[in-house]
């Protein structure tokens, strides 16, 4: 009996081999498409569906590629040639809302939106923010350590995870973690779990943090800038006044131009399409003193100021900055790129971008979560009418380019990934960030957890 013989004795309907899916399921949002064809997809909708996947992959030496929604960024998710990519999209449930002790218990299908919508209904919300909030998982945002708009002020997904529920390499379950506000009972193994991308074990149930839905006016300034250097270094003065804004993005004069163009005048009122602009919105009960000076610190570093209070034109301004990449989208294919400097060192980050598109011809329209220092710089490849293929592809120059960029931050105090993960895209660079010990150290981590090697491989480490 083969693998998959095996899979469809075992969960039936739940294996799919239809050529279609196996096809769908190569990709990710980053653009980028696995070779070759997987062997079969599987839908598990319980935890027994995935400990029976992972035995069977373990007995016949099969990969196992874990995948959620299929919104990453780094390709950490696309099903290779001959691996069984375990979906967890049908296990979506939300099995318990604690208010009294400000926790939920979730299955890694559950989708980001729906906790929040969920959560609303006991005055409670779960902070982590990609932009894919609508659509991505809980257990896609746990498996990346996801970040997003609000994470200057509370964190990456890493500080809303409580407790962990993993199905180890051989089928074996195990549980990390605790349901405390406290706990340092042995290593943090639910710290090492998230943003292993699937390389460690497979996620099956999380215990998460939820907040109080914050109080108070919400006030979202718009300020605009002649460049980006002056707009990343007035940011960086909001940083240095002591101001903790929820939300801090900035988009260069390149991105800004885009978006505008893309969403029209009606859709972006207020956006001048020129210059850089800088999006600072406060939350909580010390938001209008809070906005009062960052507005004084913004246009004493030269910007034009807009403020806003109502929730419509906040909702407007924020939809401008979620638009980024269906904007550039438009105008062909994106390599979403994804490194992390010291908030200081964001204008230097901005320059050597800068220099980089000017001596490459390459246009790299970025932006930034400027109040935590993480860029992201697009590398906008046009369509070509004569590719054959319709898988997009990254032409060597781009790589080249990209592999500069990823330099320059590490020069400058930073890292090669602030939320995406590492994936297949930047393993390359890897050891350039953890240096030999680090990444020899990591290998052995990962061969602890999966000794045959069949949990994502090629992820983050490479074969």
């Amino acid at each position: 009996m083969t693998a998959l013989e095996r899979l469809q004795a075992e969960l039936g309907t739940h294996v799919s081999v239809d050529p279609h899916r196996l096809a769908a399921v190569r990709a990710d949002k980053s653009g980028w498409v696995a070779p070759g064809m997987p062997l079969a997809v599987v839908y598990a909708a319980s935890v027994a569906e995935v400990q029976a996947t992972l035995r069977i992959a373990t007995e016949f030496r099969v990969p196992v590629i874990t995948r959620g929604a299929g919104t990453g960024l780094a390709g950490g998710a696309c099903g290779s040639d001959g691996a069984i990519v375990l979906s967890t999209s049908r296990m979506n449930r939300i099995l318990e809302i604690r208010p009294e002790d400000e926790l939920a218990v979730v299955e890694p299908g559950v989708l980001n939106g729906d906790l929040n919508l969920a959560l609303s209904a006991h005055g409670l919300w779960f902070a982590p923010d990609p932009a894919s909030r609508a659509i991505s998982t809980v257990g896609g945002n746990i498996a990346t350590n996801a970040g997003g708009l609000l994470c200057t002020k509370y964190g990456v997904t890493r500080e809303a995870v409580l407790a962990l529920t993993v199905v180890l390499a051989d089928g074996s379950l195990l549980e990390t973690g605790h349901r405390t506000v406290k706990g340092v009972t042995g290593y943090d193994l639910t710290a090492l779990l998230t943003g292993s991308e699937g390389t460690l074990g497979v996620i099956v149930r999380a215990t998460v943090r939820a907040r109080a839905i914050t109080l108070g006016e919400t006030v979202t300034i718009g300020a605009t800038f002649p460049d980006v250097a002056q707009a990343a270094a007035a940011s960086a003065l909001v940083t240095a006044a002591r101001l903790r804004p929820a939300v801090m993005e900035l988009i260069d004069p390149v991105a800004l131009a885009l978006i505008v163009a893309h969403l029209g005048p009606d859709l972006s009122p207020g956006v001048p399409a020129g210059g850089a602009f800088l999006l600072v919105q406060t939350d909580g009960p010390a938001s209008p003193s809070e906005a009062d000076q960052a507005v004084a610190v913004l246009r004493a570093a030269g910007g034009e100021v807009r403020v806003s209070t109502d929730a419509e034109s906040a909702d407007r301004l924020l939809a401008v900055r979620r638009a980024a990449h269906p904007a550039l989208a438009a105008h062909g294919d994106v390599l979403i790129e994804d490194v992390c400097v010291p908030r200081s060192r964001l204008a230097e980050m901005f320059e050597r971008i800068a220099a980089i598109s000017t001596r490459t011809g390459l246009l790299i329209p970025t932006v930034a979560h400027a109040g935590d220092g993480n860029l992201h710089p697009n590398f906008l490849i046009p369509f070509d009418p004569s590719r054959v293929s319709a898988e997009p592809v990254v032409p060597e120059q781009v790589w080249l380019a990209a592999g500069e960029l990823f330099r320059a931050a590490l020069e400058l105090g930073g890292t090669l990934t602030g939320e995406h993960g590492v994936g297949v895209l930047k393993r390359r660079w890897l050891a350039e960030e953890l240096g030999d010990p680090g990444l020899a150290l990591q290998r052995r981590i990962k061969a602890v957890f999966d000794p045959l090697g069949i949990l994502n491989p090629g992820t983050m480490f490479g074969s």
